[in-house]
């Protein structure tokens, strides 16, 4: 489970969880939610259930910050294998983060 904050513009680049579906609450902005390049669109208080092996990409497609509460089940056996990227990430020159090392 987490927190989401996007910035106008800004966006999770598309992938799908092999092992979980992703539960998406939006708390306050607008969201575009493309599922399998269909585009949801969310506003606050609404939800959306994103199946197990579903492409998803999210963008704030508003004028102001959009906060969103997320949750993940089951989870993956390792957490390198909950995330798996379909779209060229942007700023690969950068380290990526390491998601599950004990922080």
């Amino acid at each position: 489970m987490g927190v989401l904050t996007l910035e106008p513009g800004e966006f999770v680049s598309e992938h799908y969880h092999p092992y979980s579906e992703e539960f998406l609450y939006l708390v306050r902005g607008e969201l575009t939610v493309r599922v399998d390049g269909e585009p949801v669109e969310l506003a606050a208080g609404e939800a959306l259930m994103i199946p197990v092996d579903v492409r998803h990409r999210v963008e704030n497609t508003g004028r102001e910050p959009a906060q969103a509460v997320f949750q993940l089940g089951p989870l993956a056996p390792r957490p390198e294998l909950g995330h798996v990227d379909t779209e060229p990430l942007p700023n690969v020159s950068e380290p990526p983060l390491s998601v599950g090392d004990g922080r």
